[in-house]
C-alpha cells in the first residue's frame, strides 16, 4: 500500500505570516494536530504542530516538570499565551520539514515516524504539498482497511 492510498489530500496550509491564534483555531475546528506552511507558490516551508504552539510558554519545561522543589508560576504563564497567540507560524514552524513521496509504501513513512518520532508527515513532490500521512493513517490503512 502506498503513502497516496491512505494520505489525507486537500489539506488546509497556513503562510508563514498567519499567527497562532488563525493556526490553532484552524486546526482544532479540522480535528488535526499540524498544519503545513507554504509558500505564495504553495511550495511547503515548513509544519507547525499543537505542541510547537505550547512551547513557547515555557522554553525550559524541563525545569517545570522535574524540579518539585520549586513551585512555577503557571498563572504567569498562561496570562503569556496572549502573547504566544499573536506569534506568526514562522517564529515557530519546523522549517523544511520532512517529508515523505506519495509513491512510497505506507510502511516506510511508518518507519520514518518511528525513527524521527513523528505523527505527522507532508506529503510532497518537487516541493509542492500534496497532502499529510499520519501514524492514524498508517493504523487504519494497517488494522482496519486490510482483509484479514
Amino acid at each position: 500500500m502506498l503513502v497516496r492510498d491512505v494520505m489525507t489530500s486537500g489539506v488546509k496550509a497556513v503562510k508563514k505570516e498567519d499567527t497562532l491564534r488563525q493556526v490553532v483555531v484552524g486546526m482544532i475546528q479540522r480535528h488535526c494536530g499540524s498544519v503545513p506552511v507554504v509558500d505564495d507558490a504553495g511550495a511547503l516551508i515548513g509544519i507547525v504542530t499543537l505542541r510547537d504552539v505550547l512551547l513557547p510558554l515555557y522554553p525550559n519545561y524541563g525545569e517545570y516538570i522535574h524540579d518539585n522543589v520549586h513551585a512555577r508560576d503557571f498563572e504567569e504563564m498562561q496570562d503569556g499565551y496572549t502573547k504566544v497567540l499573536e506569534m506568526t507560524a514562522e517564529e515557530v514552524m519546523t522549517a523544511n520539514p520532512f517529508t515523505v513521496a506519495p509513491d512510497e509504501p505506507i510502511l516506510k513513512a511508518a518507519s520514518y515516524m518511528g525513527l524521527k518520532n513523528l505523527r505527522h508527515i507532508p506529503v510532497a513532490e518537487d516541493g509542492k504539498l500534496l497532502g499529510v500521512i499520519t501514524i492514524s493513517d498508517i493504523n487504519q490503512a494497517l488494522f482496519f482497511n486490510t482483509a484479514a
